[in-house]
């Protein structure tokens, strides 16, 4: 199989040797209230969660959340599951610092307000329309729907902790960017 890459300034032309079986796991948010952020991502977008990971020494805790597929064979021992889930693609990873639920005033920054960071994670739907409809159903906040602003066909909504999430459809972004 041939592993193709688009051409540009600082991208290596060929793939390590060293790096064979390196996976993109997971991407981590910190978030106030796990009880609210776990309803909203296991509702809003299906996910699953996988695996709960607790660490008292430390005071906080990791919620492994991930799009199961019915195939999907998810081991029952808790061991043979953590090393399953530190073994897939695409999971989001909830940090909870325990204690934030209990501070009013407490919020984490969201990467969008300055100074600006982090962006957004994105979910890609079968169809954007649909999706919409289903995210003003559980009103949920939008940043900007598919209809507004220079990018057409793109939304913006927010998690409980203010963090953006894009929403696209693959089929409508055929002609995004030059």
């Amino acid at each position: 199989m041939t592993l193709f890459t688009e051409k540009h300034p600082g991208v290596e032309a060929h793939v390590p040797q060293e790096t064979s079986g390196f996976t993109l796991n997971h991407t981590m948010l910190r978030i106030k209230d796990p009880q609210r952020s776990l309803a909203f991502y296991s509702h809003v977008f299906g996910m699953r969660l996988l695996r709960k990971l607790d660490f008292p020494e430390m005071q906080f805790t990791l919620y492994f959340l991930a799009r199961l597929e019915e195939e999907d064979q998810v081991p029952e021992d808790p061991g043979e599951r953590t090393m399953w889930t530190f073994s897939q693609r695409s999971i989001l990873e909830l940090t909870h610092n325990w204690g934030s639920e209990d501070k009013a005033d407490f919020a984490y920054h969201d990467g969008n307000a300055e100074p600006q960071g982090f962006g957004h994670i994105c979910f890609s739907v079968p169809d954007l329309t649909t999706a919409v409809h289903w995210l003003d159903r559980n009103e949920v906040e939008f940043v900007k729907r598919p209809d507004q602003g220079k990018m057409q066909g793109v939304a913006f909504v927010k998690d409980p902790d203010g963090y953006w999430i894009e929403i696209i459809e693959p089929a409508l972004m055929t002609q995004a960017g030059r």
